[in-house]
């Protein structure tokens, strides 16, 4: 198929030597994960779709990030001349090596060393991204073009720097997570246009849409690292991210999968399915 699919942030296997450096619980750590995302589109390597998961934690090496995106005060030495140490994402403390977890907890009791983060590039991100970069390479040489649907999930209500909706627009139902929670259900992120065909876009807004899912496009989210960076539709390459609304498939406390998990996770089987049946149609150049 010319569809791939990604999980960077449901990682959840927590290398011993983090959890020691670490302020915070492993529990507290979970947080910051998008937990069960990759479960939640598991259906797709039996319908013929890679499936590429990150196993490690987000808050270990985010991938989803620029490689030397980096926060200068969390290390005892210099980073090297090319680490971006300004982007809105390191001062909200969400760089590849992150310094904050979720609800603002920062992760480390001590400085690192630059050498920590090179260690963790070499296991986790460089990996990560040879793999994805090889399945865009695959798909591209058997059908031209590709669409890698980036899949996160998203707190039922913001923080930081996440904009909640306006009531207006929640329809007074806040989506199908909770009432009057501040999320719609899916928020669908192509960079406002510029990392995927608005065809492709529009087709799976309507989808969701049609099994009564409330939709959103780029806000809060417009995608990050992997959809601006992967994301060419001049060149074949088409990338979309989506966001779904942790309220509707898990405690946002425990962490535990709620009812509404095998609800989500056949959602999700549907969308698959979907652009199984009808992506080739879609993709511009067919």
């Amino acid at each position: 198929m010319p569809l791939i699919l990604a999980s960077p942030h449901s990682g959840r296997a927590y290398p011993p030597d983090f959890l020691a450096a670490s302020a915070l619980t492993r529990q507290e750590l979970r947080l910051s994960e998008d937990c069960y995302v990759d479960e939640l589109v598991g259906a797709g390597p039996d319908l013929g779709v890679p499936l590429l998961s990150a196993l490690f934690p987000r808050s270990y090496c985010d991938v989803n990030r620029e490689p030397l995106e980096l926060d200068p005060g969390m290390f005892a030495d210099r980073l090297p001349r090319d680490a971006k140490t300004n982007s809105p994402r390191v001062a909200a403390g969400l760089g590849v090596v992150p310094r904050l977890a979720a609800n603002d907890r920062e992760i480390y009791r001590q400085k690192l060393t630059f050498a920590e983060v090179e260690t963790r590039l070499a296991r986790c991100y460089q990996p990560y991204h040879a793999a994805l970069a090889a399945l865009v390479a695959e798909a591209q040489a058997a059908h031209g073009r590709c669409l890698v649907l980036d899949c996160h999930s998203m707190p039922s209500t913001g923080g930081g720097a996440d904009r909640d909706l306006p009531s207006g627009e929640r329809n007074g139902q806040g989506g199908k997570g909770k009432p009057g929670n501040g999320r719609v259900d899916f928020v669908l992120g192509d960079c406002f246009g510029a990392s995927c065909d608005a065809g492709i876009a529009a087709a799976i807004d309507a989808h969701l849409r049609a099994g009564g899912a409330q939709m959103r496009r780029n806000s809060p989210y417009s995608g990050g690292y992997v959809t601006q960076h992967y994301g060419r539709p001049e060149s074949g390459v088409h990338v979309l991210q989506i966001e779904i609304n942790r309220a509707l498939y898990l405690d946002e406390r425990s962490l535990e999968r709620s009812a509404g998990f095998s609800d989500v996770q056949a959602t999700m089987t549907g969308l698959i399915a979907m652009l199984v049946a009808r992506l080739g149609d879609l993709l511009p150049g067919h």
